[in-house]
């Protein structure tokens, strides 16, 4: 038996196995239903009345509105052709401006961008509530370009050609209505397009499972179906790779069926003919040249022996694709050696790892067919990231240097250069946007209940106190590593600069010791995760770096569950709750939105085996009456059509009927991301602060 929804206070019990339960919350769900409106209103006004009335919050609004709309903010740029592209957002242009400007210019003080299209123009003109999403544009001219708007900063989105030359959309071109469409260039006249194409052709979790070959001049109804998935998988794309061996280009057309989060199936296009690529389900690949690259996800058993998890492997693609499974090692894994990154390059391949969270970085380049290796000498005190500059021309690369406490540096290293990263020319750099002559970064090993070390992170001063506000953050999920630290100015200007401690923890589940890290927290592991974040919380007590009284957490998506399950375990370990576009009825999760495409890392709630180790942490099934809870604030978009609103809806009506002290704030806009712009963003994250400085300071 299924929810059904009806109005409000009239709900039906759901049924599944053995397990029968009631939600009274149900009728929630309807994202746009007038009664549910209505409660999002009077609650989102009452949180905003409350907490806007502390003299901190104009302060703090203020403060990250300058923060979000600085002109010295870095313009990250993506260089196509001769020219470097932006998209970049300010007071003046609230819904953005997409740009362009030399390198000569770029790397001045008052670079000359030419604006392409405006945001703000185009949505009162059009009178559409258009949120930027990105670009896709033709090789090799960079005339064209396939741009995609959102109403409302969803996933959803229109797709429409735009003439860079004329800046104007091109009459009769391609476009797509609004919805979740995955779209690549073939060639001026042809493009791969998965989206909605009508009945059953989405998957279960509202993403194309269709991708078919457009011609220019027909109706997308015409359009080759070049490949069909299942209704169970997450989606499929299909898109054309680039690579150079040599002077020679080579240009493969591939189509990914993405399976589950953690699964996928590659298909290669071998003479008009998809042919799938014999490779475990988990792997990652990319090419480069005439290679395959393979990401191993689990060990992989071969003839010549097996390949442990993690590793990076290579192989001439063609031998492959005839049986050869003589592979090279680029990199091997080890117990806490995970790969962090890969950059391409015309010539060069980039692989970044971290060893126990310290970063490392070798070159790679084959020369006769045998793989050069030349190992970096890195900036230990920062994070570093590398970027292709321009993969079709040569083998410059973008270098991100960033700290904690360190401001962002965008570099360029040109080529040839040497082994020393210091050596890459800083062309930007963003300034101080926070105090933190007096901070310091400590880092520590927790002990989960199972024995396993947890790495955390704590930025602070060194003469706090166990009376020190302080914020635990977390997330734990899908493999995304938080650690190491990067510069973050919001965290820094209104968390570390008042004084409080900020804590990020890598927690099983994420990727920081890599992927055997990710699957030891997913399905009737996840457990793991919580119990990890509550060690970290409870080590920091142990230390004297705060207390309970003051401590707080925070977490967003699969974070917000991580922090909707520990405060239902711990209540009293936490004195204050930020929950961010949380996913926390588990029960519901696979039937709402894009949830069906997580089945993989929680399990299937309509499994009988699977829900009895989902509803030991649900956190919506999990709340009771006489427990005190911890102050909690819970926010979410109306927009957010990836993790349903419905689940914090219910969380915080369920609660509230019990008289916690539970506060909530629905934005109208912003998809996933909570908001759609600087106003909305800064707004947000005023009342987060406020709230936990109310609440632990």
């Amino acid at each position: 038996m299924k929810h059904v929804l009806t109005d409000e206070g009239k709900t039906e019990p759901v049924q599944s196995g053995d397990f029968v339960l009631h939600d009274e919350n149900l009728w929630l769900e309807d994202i746009e239903g007038e009664a549910a409106l209505d409660w999002v209103a009077r609650i989102s006004s009452e949180t905003l009345d409350a907490l806007s009335l502390d003299a901190r919050f104009a302060a703090f609004n203020q403060r990250l509105l300058s923060i979000y709309q600085s002109q010295e903010r870095i313009a990250v740029a993506t260089v196509r052709g001769a020219w470097l592209y932006n998209f970049w957002q300010d007071k003046s242009h609230p819904r953005g401006i997409w740009r362009k400007t030399t390198l000569e210019s770029y790397a001045s003080d008052a670079p000359d961008w030419q604006i392409l299209l405006d945001v703000d123009r185009l949505a009162q003109h059009e009178n559409e509530n258009w949120v930027w999403a990105g670009a896709s544009m033709l090789y090799p001219e960079y005339r064209y370009a396939l741009l995609s708007f959102s109403r409302g900063g969803g996933d959803a989105a229109v797709v429409r050609e735009f003439d860079c030359a004329t800046g104007t959309f091109v009459a009769e071109g391609f476009v797509l209505a609004e919805a979740k469409s995955q779209t690549a260039w073939i060639d001026r006249d042809q493009i791969f397009v998965a989206t909605d194409f009508g009945e059953k052709s989405l998957t279960d979790s509202g993403y194309p499972r269709i991708v078919k070959c457009w011609q220019r001049g027909t109706p997308l109804a015409a359009a080759t179906t070049l490949f069909e998935g299942e209704p169970g998988d997450v989606l499929v794309t299909a898109h054309v790779s680039r690579d150079w061996s040599g002077q020679q280009l080579r240009l493969r057309r591939w189509v990914t069926r993405r399976i589950t989060f953690q699964k996928s199936q590659y298909l290669l296009d071998v003479d008009g003919t998809l042919s799938p690529l014999d490779l475990p389900e988990d792997a990652d690949i990319e090419t480069f040249g005439d290679q395959l690259l393979v990401i191993v996800k689990s060990a992989w058993q071969l003839a010549s022996g097996v390949w442990p998890q993690g590793s990076v492997l290579a192989i001439d693609l063609d031998s492959f694709l005839q049986g050869d499974r003589r592979f090279s090692a680029l990199f091997t894994p080890g117990p806490r050696r995970a790969l962090k990154g890969l950059c391409k390059t015309r010539s060069q391949l980039w692989l970044s790892f971290a060893d126990n969270l310290a970063e490392q970085c070798e070159r790679f380049s084959l020369d006769g067919g045998t793989w050069q290796r030349v190992a970096l000498k890195l900036d230990s005190s920062v994070s570093i990231d590398f970027y292709p500059f321009d993969a079709d021309q040569n083998d410059d690369v973008w270098v991100f240097f960033s700290g904690a406490a360190t401001p962002t540096r965008v570099a360029l290293w040109q080529w040839p250069c040497g082994a020393v990263v210091s050596d890459a020319r800083v062309v930007k750099r963003l300034p101080a946007l926070f105090r933190a002559d007096d901070l310091c970064q400590r880092r520590f090993d927790a002990v989960s209940a199972d024995g396993t070390l947890i790495p955390y992170v704590v930025v602070g001063r060194e003469r706090a106190s166990a009376k020190t506000p302080t914020l635990l953050y977390g997330y734990g999920g899908f493999e995304i590593s938080l650690l190491p630290l990067t510069y973050n100015p919001s965290v820094g200007a209104l968390w570390l600069e008042e004084g409080g401690n900020y804590v990020v923890a890598g927690l099983r589940g994420g990727g920081e010791f890599g992927p055997g890290w990710h699957l030891a927290a997913t399905r009737e592991n996840k457990q793991r995760c919580f119990d990890d974040f509550i060690a970290v919380a409870k080590d920091l007590i142990a230390r004297g770096i705060c207390s309970a009284q003051h401590l707080g957490i925070q977490g967003g998506s699969n974070g917000g569950l991580l922090v909707g399950a520990v405060m239902m375990q711990e209540p009293e370990l936490f004195a204050a709750v930020v929950c961010q576009v949380p996913l926390l009825d588990m029960r519901r999760y696979h039937l709402l939105l894009a949830g069906a495409s997580w089945v993989a890392e929680y399990g299937d709630p309509d499994d009988a085996r699977d829900w009895a180790f989902i509803s030991a942490y649900s956190p919506y099934q999990h709340v009771q009456s006489g427990v005190r809870y911890p102050r909690m604030l819970v926010t979410t978009s109306t927009r957010d059509d990836r993790v349903h609103p419905g689940h914090a809806r219910k969380m915080v009506a369920r609660l509230r009927r019990l008289g916690c002290d539970v506060l909530y704030y629905e934005n109208t806009e912003g998809g996933h991301a909570g908001a759609a712009n600087a106003i909305q963003q800064a707004r947000i994250g005023a009342l987060a602060y406020t709230f936990l400085w109310q609440t632990l300071g």
